[in-house]
């Protein structure tokens, strides 16, 4: 059963969508995904949304590019937490999205991430649904700290670069 739902305004989303996907598999979280417009299909969008919590969705991630009202019509329509994935797109390559998503009216909030950032969108979703799963805690808990791993390797090579330069 699908834990997270992932709505996006048009199949050309896919690629920065499919990257909350991937971080959701890595943590086998179960997903679905739809695409679902709220200025050409909106009716599509409002049954999704309205029917997700009977097929077990917890958190939804809404992606949307330009005007990027996907993410709060989505909010608008249920109580479940939604995280907006503003998308790159059009002469202001996202802003204009990340713009829309983030300045929602009081009592509607979306949580947004960056642009094309559906890494960190995955991972979100994850923390949300950590909070009731101890299990999803204890594997969110060893990514970070492989994380952390990974950043004091990274730390370890540029000392050894800058001793290498200095001659030290």
């Amino acid at each position: 059963m699908a834990r997270v739902g992932l709505i996006m305004g048009s199949d050309s989303d896919w690629p920065q969508v499919k990257k909350a996907a991937d971080v959701l598999d890595g943590f086998g979280v179960e997903w679905e995904a739809v695409v679902a417009s709220a200025h050409r299909s909106p009716e599509r969008v409002t049954r999704w949304v309205r029917e997700a919590p009977q097929r077990g969705v917890q958190v939804i991630i809404a992606a949307a590019g330009l005007a990027a009202h996907l993410p709060g019509v989505v909010a608008a329509q249920t109580t479940l937490p939604v995280i907006g994935l503003p998308i790159e797109a059009g002469a202001l390559r996202g802003v204009d999205a990340l713009y829309s998503i983030v300045q929602m009216p009081p009592g509607v909030p979306v949580a947004t991430v960056g642009i094309n950032a559906g890494r960190n969108a995955g991972l979100l979703a994850v923390q949300m649904l950590a909070l009731a799963d101890q299990e999803l805690r204890a594997r969110l808990a060893h990514y970070k700290e492989e994380v952390a791993q990974e950043s004091a390797a990274a730390d370890r090579r540029l000392q050894e670069m800058l001793k290498a330069e200095t001659g030290e």
